[in-house]
């Protein structure tokens, strides 16, 4: 699995011409290894939900599906940019437990207790 992220930016200009600023982009798109595509195809991984957006006081889901197809995302400043690609890197290191748990479906995990790294 990878994540590739893009960030560009761009001159905002008002209607005469007037500069109003910088505009940022982010774009990230999530590349999986065939055998990963399968499970996600196996398992209807699509719409799982990788992270959340908050748009108009409603919490929006980001799937795995979206984010394999590609996302962008324009944003007014950097600081904006800096949080959301944290957010979304954060949300990615999940993924691979999520396929290491689909991958264990009809095997048997024996757990020692206590546990050494109780996450």
């Amino acid at each position: 699995m990878k994540l590739v992220i893009r960030r560009n930016q761009a001159a905002k200009t008002g209607i005469l011409g007037g500069n109003k600023g910088v505009q940022f982009t982010l774009a990230y798109q999530l590349s999986l290894s065939s055998e990963e595509r399968q499970l996600v195809e196996q398992y209807k991984l699509h719409d799982y939900p990788v992270t959340w957006t908050t748009l108009d006081g409603h919490r929006i889901p980001e799937t795995l599906g979206q984010m394999m197809a590609g996302r962008s995302q324009t944003l007014s400043d950097v600081t904006t940019l800096v949080q959301n690609e944290k957010v979304v890197k954060d949300a990615c290191d999940q993924l691979p437990i999520l396929f290491q748990l689909v991958r264990s479906f009809g095997g048997e995990e024996t757990i020692e207790y206590p546990r050494a790294n109780a996450d």
